[in-house]
């Protein structure tokens, strides 16, 4: 923290000399203004112990049924785990990636060998 502040202050003593040069020796206006820019947010509109207390979460914690399931040593992958919807989305990726695959590389082969024209 203290290299931070302390590089901050080398930046803006840097920015105010340049300024200085720029006005004395050349006659130019300031490139950085010297003046600190007034804070948007200078103090926060509500304390967060003024806040209204936390809400719990209502729900039933599912985590430790699923931690179980998905961890039971069936010998199937985590993306197969629940059956037949994991089937269907798995499968119907393969086919659109290898279907994807094979559409371009036939259009990386006709770009490469355009027809000849007579």
């Amino acid at each position: 923290m203290r290299v931070g502040m302390h590089m901050t202050c080398h930046l803006q003593a840097n920015f105010q000399t340049v300024n200085m040069l720029l006005t004395v020796i050349l006659g130019f206006k300031p490139v950085v203004s010297t003046e600190s820019p007034t804070l948007i947010f200078a103090t926060p509109t509500k304390i967060a112990s003024e806040g209204p207390p936390t809400v719990e979460y209502l729900g039933k914690n599912r985590v430790p049924e699923l931690q179980k399931f998905f961890q039971k040593p069936d010998g199937l992958p985590v993306h197969l785990k629940r059956g037949l919807p994991d089937q269907l989305l798995y499968r119907t990726t393969m086919a659109l990636t290898i279907g994807g695959t094979i559409y371009c590389l036939v259009a990386l082969y006709m770009a490469a060998n355009p027809k000849k024209m007579k």
